[in-house]
């Protein structure tokens, strides 16, 4: 009953400032302040007052809301653990599947092949040579800005 009477109130007061600032000629203003006003009478009228009073004075809803603390903080702990071990599921069998050493990456095409561990290619390859014609273009650019 009381916090019906002070919603209504509240709603009373609003829509009091609302006319004044729309006398004021600050008619977009008034009009918020007039939403913003109705709203708790509108909360009292459907009952969610009347429910929130009911629940806010309920042993059961404060053990309810004791259970749900517990929930959060045990799936909170979980999450600490899972990042303490480095990861998802799904994040350690990659990091596992990728420690292997005949697996292959999934965006390989065909497998490398590995050269000997003493054998050297004999000549350069093609590419090297044109890197630095690369490199050469670049230094003309550069000069050419006088950089």
């Amino acid at each position: 009953m009381i916090a019906e009477t002070v919603c209504s109130a509240v709603s009373a007061a609003g829509l009091g400032i609302a006319v004044i600032t729309a006398y004021r000629k600050r008619f977009l203003a008034a009009t918020r302040i007039a939403a913003y006003s109705l709203v708790p009478i509108g909360l009292v009228m459907t009952g969610v007052v009347e429910w929130l009073a009911d629940t806010a004075f309920s042993l059961t809803a404060w053990a309810g809301f004791g259970v749900l603390a517990v929930a959060w903080l045990l799936f909170m702990t979980t999450r600490v653990v899972e990042r303490r071990r480095g990861g998802t599921r799904k994040e350690r069998r990659a990091a596992r599947a990728a420690a292997r050493p005949d697996a292959v990456a999934p965006a390989a095409s065909a497998p490398s092949l590995g050269q000997g561990q003493g054998s050297r290619p004999a000549t350069r390859p093609a590419s090297a040579s044109r890197g630095d014609d690369d490199f050469s273009d670049i230094e003309a650019i550069l000069k050419k800005h006088g950089i």
